[in-house]
């Protein structure tokens, strides 16, 4: 097997007395679509920062692409594409404007950047409004906007940050087979979200977190599997646990030497259906 191109051991996040991320262990594969599965605060968000170099770990290793995001942040971020929960555009621009100002501050030259942007704007579907202010976009438009912006790289590995929030079901629909279209192009993604039917929809494997002290217990067959939904919904704990393709978890005997995601997110409560139960810490400082 491959080198994983993305890496973490022992991976720690803690703001004061508060623990965001605790002891991560993660190994994602080059074209694969995995999923940071977990509610609101427990760490899916400040773990993404870790990887970008966005934000110093308190301990532990990472590995993005070969490189250390901390010692090597530009050149991680030249082969990463990031988009975040709330995608940022100047409205008073167009959609072309938009992406050719980005394109000049990431130095690309003026005839392979048109060629870019306009086959990027082809692929989200929005050739029609090419020239419209952001302003008049809604917010499904917003995100392939973002992901446009994000294809303009070329990126290696794209990073989606609750990409489908705030969509209706049939833009969330939309986006999701947009996310498989970036895998059959070789692309790997790490997808964060809080929903569970939408990461049974596109990942390979998915890496659960769930803020508390406990051992989430990996379940056997892949998250889609017939019942799965119900084991996961009424499991309570802490450790992100990977489970993978093809009946098992990610790797056997998972642990801290485990190949999947193995790891505590600091906080409270417990993943009960795709929502936050019993949870009265609240949303840590850059957790998501």
């Amino acid at each position: 097997m491959n080198a994983p191109v993305i890496q973490t051991r022992g991976l720690t996040k803690r703001y004061g007395a508060a623990v965001a991320v605790e002891d991560l262990d993660l190994d994602i594969q080059g074209g694969e679509v995995f999923g940071l599965l977990g509610p609101n605060g427990s760490g899916k968000t400040t773990t993404i920062l870790m990887l970008l170099g966005l934000t110093e770990p308190s301990a532990g290793e990472i590995s993005v692409l070969g490189l250390d995001p901390r010692r090597r942040p530009l050149t991680v971020k030249r082969q990463v594409g990031y988009l975040p929960d709330a995608v940022g555009f100047y409205d008073e621009l167009t959609a072309w404007e938009n992406l050719r100002y980005i394109t000049k501050l990431n130095g690309l030259p003026a005839a392979e950047a048109e060629r870019r942007i306009g086959a990027a704007l082809a692929r989200m579907g929005l050739e029609g409004v090419t020239h419209d202010r952001v302003a008049t976009f809604s917010r499904g438009m917003r995100q392939r906007l973002g992901l446009a912006e994000l294809l303009c790289k070329m990126p290696r590995i794209a990073i989606l940050d609750e990409p489908t929030l705030g969509l209706d079901p049939e833009a969330a629909r939309d986006f999701l087979a947009l996310i498989l279209k970036l895998k059959e192009e070789g692309i790997t993604v790490l997808l964060s979200s809080h929903l569970l039917h939408q990461v049974q929809e596109v990942c390979d494997r998915v890496g659960l977190f769930s803020p508390g002290p406990h051992a989430l217990d990996r379940q056997r067959g892949r998250v889609g599997a017939p019942g799965a939904r119900d084991r996961l919904a009424g499991a309570a704990g802490s450790r992100a646990s990977a489970l993978g393709p093809g009946g098992g978890a990610a790797s056997p005997g998972a642990g801290r030497s485990a190949g999947g995601a193995l790891g505590t997110a600091g906080g409270t409560g417990a993943l009960a259906g795709g929502r936050r139960a019993g949870s009265p810490g609240g949303a840590r400082p850059g957790g998501g």
